[in-house]
């Protein structure tokens, strides 16, 4: 098992939060992760090691026009 850390990113760039994940592989740590992308984006670390960035992005609905 190895240890991950999924960084929320704050508006000006910097790291304001972190959770501790536990895993298999990167893959499961990955599918783990991507729970937690609401609001904001998170940086998935394996020590020093970058995986990956997962972009929030809001809701896109069509619009209407009538």
């Amino acid at each position: 098992m190895a240890e991950y850390r999924a960084y929320v990113v704050g508006d000006d760039g910097h790291f304001v939060d972190y959770k501790a994940i536990v895993c298999r592989d990167d893959g499961e740590a990955i599918a783990q992760a991507k729970r937690l992308v609401n609001g904001r984006d998170i940086e998935l670390w394996n020590g020093a090691r970058f995986i990956i960035r997962l972009s929030w992005q809001p809701e896109r609905r069509p619009r209407v026009k009538n």
